[in-house]
């Protein structure tokens, strides 16, 4: 599955970046134009303005050229978050594709996934050393410039951006621009990328959302009745225990109930790393993703657990 996911993440990366020098999609701001799938997208405004159209058909085109897309658009991906939750963030967004490339550069520096991390994370093979610090230091400023130019090639002609780049012939504007959001993209990076996209980023909070509102949307499904396996939990890579909780890479622990994973991307690295541990000894798996009538049955017994341990601590307070 992993392999899978490194596939799509590859993929959709190399769409992000290449899309404006393919005019894919772009909005470029020397000619006010919007270009979709190598084609000008026009709303019918100047064929208006020059008497071609009337009004009646100027506003049909503004409604099926402008707002149908962008509400099929809007609905289409909230209706894939309703069932599936993040699936966009885990399995196809760029930013966290580079989340989880700096989470490991991170990680070979200070044995840490995130400069907010309390303990270290244990990995088989992997001792922090001193000389991943420059490493790290060196692709979040190549990404934080990436991320800059990338951005300003879906506002500008590519070609022009790149040519002034490697002419030394960039304007003001352009080089503060660059300046300035490679900073930015730097500094996010470096300490605010699990932050960003838990809380920063609005695609993912509205997936988000619409998730949390779906009792029938797939969750991580965690065994109680066999939890004392976890007590042995570990895999090749982490040999220390709570492979699953150190596995994922927005600092989560996936044995949480729905409410507590607000932010879960879906990646399904607990959940393979809970069946190589539960395989090597003969075991099912713990963890598996639910949807449908088996995650409502799976959050009633989320609740029913939290209940009764609010019962079992209010009665501890009354004694």
């Amino acid at each position: 599955m992993q392999r899978r996911r490194l596939f799509f993440q590859l993929g959709f990366f190399a769409l992000f970046l290449l899309a404006p020098a393919l005019d894919l999609l772009r909005f470029d701001l020397n000619e006010a134009q919007l270009w979709v799938f190598g084609q000008r997208w026009s709303l019918g405004i100047d064929a208006f303005k020059a008497g071609e159209i009337t009004a009646n058909q100027a506003a049909i085109q503004i409604f099926l050229r402008a707002f149908l897309p962008v509400i099929l658009l809007v609905v289409a991906f909230l209706g894939v978050a309703y069932r599936y939750g993040r699936l966009y963030c885990g399995w196809l967004c760029p930013h966290f594709t580079l989340v989880e490339t700096l989470n490991n550069a991170l990680h070979r520096a200070s044995g840490k996934l995130s400069f907010w991390d309390k303990h270290r994370t244990h990995r088989a093979n992997v001792e922090p050393t001193a000389r991943w610090w420059p490493v790290f230091g060196a692709l979040c400023l190549g990404f934080g410039f990436l991320w800059a130019i990338t951005l300003l090639t879906y506002l500008l002609p590519p070609a022009a951006i790149w040519g002034n780049l490697i002419g030394g012939t960039l304007t003001p504007n352009q080089a503060r621009f660059l300046v300035i959001g490679t900073a930015v993209f730097t500094l996010e990076f470096a300490f605010a990328r699990h932050l960003f996209c838990r809380f920063g980023c609005a695609v993912g909070l509205f997936q988000s959302l619409a998730w949390m509102a779906n009792p029938k949307g797939m969750v991580v499904s965690f065994d109680r009745d066999h939890a004392r396996d976890c007590r042995t939990c570990s895999t090749a890579v982490y040999p220390g225990g709570s492979a699953c909780d150190n596995g994922c890479p927005m600092r989560l622990h996936p044995r949480n109930i729905k409410r507590m994973m607000f932010s879960c991307v879906q990646c399904g690295q607990c959940l393979d790393s809970c069946d190589e541990t539960q395989s090597a000894k003969t075991r099912e798996p713990l963890l598996e993703w639910k949807v449908g009538a088996d995650a409502v049955r799976e959050t009633l017994r989320q609740r029913k657990a939290e209940m009764a341990a609010e019962a079992s601590d209010t009665a501890k307070v009354r004694l």
